[in-house]
């Protein structure tokens, strides 16, 4: 009997050149790496003094470490100056999960269960805002996050401490591998900025810091600085009340000061920041998308602020037209020809019409659920009826609807589900032109419903391996077309033109999980709209198939998307909606 050769480790030949500190301690790393049996220990502790080598060593680790399964990095987070809130924004974006608070993160980890190497430089540099509160700490972050992270059974980690004694303590209990990179530097020490940063700031003829044009130091540490001025309360007070800072100065160390209750802040400010924070802190989005979703985020709480952002907001693709961070919805749907009303519904099972310029509930919806009724979907029909999919999987028909449609349908779908609990409907959707209604099920079968023929039946594919999550679809009477778009469990998008087979191939998939769709025939062609649940809206070009990611700052769970372009985005935190500039959108 032959047994299969044991895999090849890691080749240290496929690193970069060893030097330095690599030299030295590189071999010992990688073959700390390379051992994942279980009596190896999963965290390896890299200390040493200052100018050791210690971050030189980690970064020739990350440069080869994607040659081989068991060397690969999944996140890398630099802690320097990092909060907690900031640490897990940061490593839920490199996760795949979009910024996460630290619990709903260790949450996320806990159900996700493939393995995680964590590299972690300079965790003995966190710590921001006044130095007198535990978030200015290292160990605030050590113990708040770092060591529930590393408890994690599926969790390897290489942490640099430095000389700090940072995780000793959890040391003590848990099997830890330690590099000791040296006691003295390698090299001159550079030393610390020292410079004026508030004078490196360019300033107009009255005295008005210009942020756009300073220089990136300026923009991260000027807070920082402020904290330790003389006249701290008023250096800081300056920034916090100057929008042109809030809008290119450092998310995290606005976020380390708004937390401490004794700094005075603008109106709202807080609010604003705690909502907006989590997206300001990818550095990746350039000032425009930071100006447009730092105003959508201002516009329900700092009425001076987003009026301050609106020139700024309005020149990007997107604006925000209205917020209401009070708002907890659970479906939409596009009144039908109406002004643009929206039929919106809350975890109480209230259906209500909201007002397209206001956001404000304006009437309740002229039929209303039963009592006990959750409604997690909605598709209205042209005559103002309801089909109302609730949290159980159960479709309810509500209102006047003297042709039978929607009894119909609930009652095809309801028999089915009775038979086969695997059919239960998990999402449905509408074309308000056609008053076609599609219905997706837990199977992954999708279901269209032609308001004329629908005694018929429905049309039906199984388009997903997996239960569907969100289903719309939109019909083109020009050529008589009506086309699906759905999306399941599986992270994939999926278009059925009805009078073809489906594609055999996903639009898109992705490592998440789509939470709703929309979609509607705009000036500028078809557009679908997508919302994931790593925070991420996806706007689809149908015509052209190009994509464009606009960031969210809500939970999504409901999507409406109308004919002019305007976009409502709602769920369990909160809800906002957006112009969308369908002309430049794609440039």
């Amino acid at each position: 009997m032959s047994t299969a050769p044991a895999p090849a480790g890691p080749d240290i030949a496929a690193w970069p050149p060893l030097d330095g500190a690599a030299a030295a301690h590189g071999p010992a790393l990688l073959n700390w790496a390379a051992d994942t049996s279980p009596k190896r220990p999963r965290v390896c502790l890299v200390r040493g003094a200052r100018g050791s080598g210690k971050s030189q060593l980690l970064a020739w680790f990350l440069m080869g470490s994607a040659g081989h399964p068991r060397t690969v990095v999944h996140a890398a987070v630099l802690a320097e100056g990092m909060l907690t809130d900031a640490f897990a924004w940061e490593l839920g974006r490199q996760l795949g999960y979009g910024p996460l608070s630290p619990t709903r993160l260790l949450d996320r980890l806990v159900v996700d269960q493939r393995p995680l190497m964590l590299l972690v430089p300079d965790l003995h540099r966190s710590g921001r805002g006044p130095a007198d509160l535990p978030p200015a700490r290292p160990a605030t972050l050590v113990e708040e996050l770092l060591v529930p992270l590393l408890e994690l059974p599926g969790t390897r980690a290489i942490v640099e401490v430095g000389d700090s004694g940072l995780l000793d303590d959890w040391a003590h209990t848990a099997s830890v591998e330690t590099l000791h990179v040296g006691d003295a530097p390698s090299g001159p020490l550079a030393e610390p900025p020292t410079a004026d940063l508030m004078a490196q700031v360019p300033r107009t003829r009255d005295g008005r810091p210009l942020w756009d044009q300073a220089p990136q130091a300026a923009r991260e540490h000027a807070l920082d600085r402020a904290l330790l001025a003389p006249d701290s309360q008023q250096a800081v007070r300056a920034l916090l009340t100057d929008p042109g800072y809030l809008l290119y100065g450092s998310s995290v160390s606005i976020a380390a000061c708004l937390a401490d209750e004794r700094i005075p802040a603008p109106p709202g400010l807080r609010s604003t920041w705690r909502l907006a924070a989590p997206q300001l802190s990818n550095t990746e989005h350039d000032p425009a998308e930071r100006a447009a979703l730092l105003h959508a985020a201002a516009l329900g709480t700092s009425p001076g602020l987003a009026r301050y952002l609106l020139p700024l907001a309005e020149a990007h693709v997107f604006t925000a037209v209205w917020a209401r961070p009070d708002a907890v919805i659970t479906a939409l749907a596009q009144v039908p020809a109406g002004q643009g009303e929206l039929f919106a519904a809350d975890p109480l099972g209230d259906v209500t019409l909201l007002d397209p310029a206001t956001g404000l509930s304006s009437a309740p919806a002229p039929f209303l659920p039963p009592g006990s009724a959750r409604p997690h979907g909605i598709a209205v029909h042209r005559d103002g009826s309801l089909l109302l999919l609730t949290d159980t999987g159960t479709l309810h028909p509500t209102g006047d609807d003297p042709t039978g449609v929607l009894d119909h349908i609930a009652t095809h779908h309801g028999q089915a589900a009775l038979k086969n609990p695997v059919v239960t409907p998990s999402a449905i959707g509408q074309c308000l032109r056609s008053g076609t209604t599609v219905v997706g099920d837990e199977q992954g079968n999708v279901h269209v419903w032609d308001r004329a023929a629908h005694y018929t039946g429905p049309r039906a594919r199984a388009l997903h391996a997996a239960p569907i999550t969100a289903v719309t679809c939109l019909a083109f009477p020009d050529d008589g077309h009506t086309l699906v778009m759905s999306a399941a469990m599986d992270g994939t998008v999926r278009l059925w033109e009805t009078s073809a087979e489906p594609m055999p191939v996903p639009v898109e998939q992705r490592p998440a999980l789509v939470t709703s769709m929309a979609a509607a025939d705009t000036a500028d062609g078809p557009v679908l709209a997508v919302a994931w649940n790593d925070a991420t809206l996806h706007l689809w070009h149908l015509p052209t198939s190009r994509m464009r990611q606009v960031p969210l700052l809500v939970p999504c769970r409901a999507l409406a998307l109308s004919p002019d372009s305007h976009l409502t985005v709602a769920g369990p935190d909160g809800a906002y909606a957006l112009s969308l500039d369908t002309g430049r959108l794609w440039d």
